[in-house]
């Protein structure tokens, strides 16, 4: 794993943005306000909670920090490597999985797909239990996407919301001229809270995390067809070819070729 530099960047680089832009029009003071911070924040996170159960939540921030790190492995590499074990499984056996498995660090799902075949468990069997295991990885990564989703919709709401309160203040105090700074200030600040989180954290977070959970099904989707064909025995230029349809266009692999 390492980190993940199209997601530090644009992350960080958009506050970076926005902070210069605040810093140089004025004061860093006129946009902190506290009573704003905690109906935004503290109301983005109960709302959102409330579609949910508290265990989703928190099980979702695991995988949500995993969008600052790839793996930095691409799919058509990981389909030679598949077809080199094939290879080397056709000439010395199932049991030559064995010397890789020691090598192996970080990869959990392949190491159980080639474990379970070493085994011996018949590939039909193979099959199933790693399919059980991606659909329920599928279910977590889009019960974790559906959570910032649902944040990003929660937060401009919470957004409003301090703005009516700021302003049912400022109205109901006009006769204390004092009162109308602070008033507006919630009424403004909430709705830039709101506006910031949504499109600048949640709404990003989420749309990586969609596409690394489509990354890794896709990768594990090639550990499935590898093990089950390593342990039916099959050619390996067979396995190529059900490789080439789960892979895009531009990633198929031409091993024999």
């Amino acid at each position: 794993m390492k980190l993940d530099l199209a997601t530090i960047f644009g992350l960080f680089g958009s506050f970076f943005v926005v902070t210069a832009a605040v810093v140089i029009g004025g004061s860093m003071t006129a946009f902190y306000n506290l009573p704003s911070i905690l109906i935004v924040l503290i109301g983005t996170f109960l709302v959102t909670t409330m579609s949910f159960s508290i265990v989703e939540v928190i099980k979702a921030q695991s995988l949500i920090a995993r969008t600052l790190f790839t793996s930095g492995n691409k799919p058509g590499g990981i389909a030679y490597g598949m077809l080199e074990l094939a290879e080397k499984c056709r000439g010395k056996g199932v049991l030559e999985l064995q010397s890789h498995l020691q090598s192996l660090t970080g990869e959990d799902f392949q190491h159980k797909a080639l474990q379970l075949v070493v085994d011996g468990l018949p590939a039909e069997e193979v099959n199933r239990i790693l399919q059980d295991d991606l659909d329920g990885m599928i279910n977590r990564h889009s019960s974790s996407a559906g959570i910032l989703h649902r944040a990003a919709e929660v937060a401009p709401a919470m957004g409003l919301i301090g703005t009516l309160v700021g302003l049912v203040q400022m109205l109901s105090n006009l006769n204390d001229p004092s009162t109308i700074g602070p008033a507006m200030a919630v009424a403004l600040l909430t709705t830039f809270y709101g506006a910031v989180l949504a499109n600048m954290f949640f709404s990003p977070l989420a749309s990586k995390l969609e596409r690394n959970s489509a990354e890794e099904i896709l990768t594990n989707r090639i550990y499935i067809a590898g093990a089950t064909s390593i342990g039916r025995q099959e050619n390996p230029r067979r396995l190529e070819m059900i490789l080439n349809t789960l892979l895009p266009p531009a990633e198929r692999v031409h091993f024999y070729n």
